[in-house]
């Protein structure tokens, strides 16, 4: 997919919430969202059982950490619409910013301070080593290895990365 049709895809900065809506039985990315989420709601209120939704949810959210092997922190901000198709040994920082309508596949690290615009998509075993900003509509491919800002729209692979393509 040229970088041009791959920004015309999906939304940057309008979440597709129907992306996280849970598909069947065995769906462990979405229901670790689900957890998240739910949980974060929960943490805004003052009530009684306010209190106790959130401390439910966060242990849903560990059930589904240790089945799939995943560190995302309940205090993450995370855009709607995120893809964890593979969701196993993905890594992020508590104080990464996920973009609206990313993808994330197994075995991705963000560390430190990442913030991802909207629409990325990361492929497989990439580590992004922050503090860093990568733009909208960007692709990171397999193993890549990101350790400097990436522009809006550009297809970057490598040890350590380079951008491949430009739109």
């Amino acid at each position: 997919m040229t970088p041009d049709a791959f920004a015309q895809a999906a939304s940057a900065t309008t979440p597709d919430w129907s992306r996280e809506t849970i598909r069947g039985f065995w769906d462990p990315g979405r229901k670790l969202l689900r957890a998240l989420r739910r949980y974060q709601a929960a943490r805004e209120g003052s009530s009684l059982g306010a209190k106790l939704r959130a401390r439910y949810w966060s242990k849903v959210h560990l059930f589904w950490s240790v089945v799939t092997q995943c560190d995302i922190p309940l205090n993450c901000q995370i855009g709607g619409g995120l893809l964890l198709p593979h969701p196993t040994g993905i890594v992020i920082h508590p104080d990464c910013h996920i973009g609206p309508n990313c993808l994330i596949f197994h075995q991705v690290t963000l560390a430190g301070s990442v913030t991802l615009g909207g629409h990325c998509d990361i492929g497989a075993g990439a580590k992004i080593l922050g503090p860093l900003t990568i733009g909208d509509h960007v692709q990171v491919g397999a193993n890549a290895v990101v350790t400097n800002d990436l522009p809006d729209g550009v297809v970057a692979t490598g040890i350590p990365a380079r951008i491949t393509a430009e739109p």
